[in-house]
């Protein structure tokens, strides 16, 4: 039961922090509002595609949950943890201060051209914890 609802507070956080405004915690300026909605037709599917694939119980859509677990993880650590730690492209230093230079940050920020807010840790904490669990329901399959 734990694997179908992590993935719908997954989506339930970005949900919240995408379109009510809560700053620092976000920032919804009018000018980021079609970033906004393409980030939601991307996202949005996938938590309801996991909980779905778990919710069948079947060895397939378990399998197949897992593997978009996989997938949200690796998006996430490209779009934040790889700019952080490493080099960001110019389309990401760009995105990061139209939409996200102004919000909450718990981490340094020094020497970073893109820094994780707190809105996106705890995407990142809830993307482990919804592979975990996923992953968890598949291995008990």
């Amino acid at each position: 039961m734990i694997a179908i609802v992590v993935p719908l507070v997954w989506l339930g956080w970005l949900i919240l922090t995408e379109w009510v405004p809560m700053y620092p915690l976000n920032d919804l300026a009018p000018g980021n509002l079609r970033h906004r909605m393409l980030a939601a037709s991307i996202n949005y599917p996938f938590p309801l595609l996991i909980a779905g694939g778990v919710a069948l119980h079947q060895t397939w859509s378990l399998i197949a949950a897992t593997a978009l677990c996989v997938l949200v993880l690796i998006g996430h650590v490209q779009s934040w943890w790889v700019p952080y730690f490493g080099t960001a492209t110019p389309e990401q230093r760009e995105t990061y201060v139209r939409d996200y230079s102004r919000t909450l940050k718990i981490i340094p920020t020094e020497g970073h051209d893109v820094v994780i807010d707190v809105q996106h840790l705890v995407v990142g904490v809830l993307s482990l914890l919804m592979f975990g669990t996923t992953l968890a329901a598949t291995l008990a399959g």
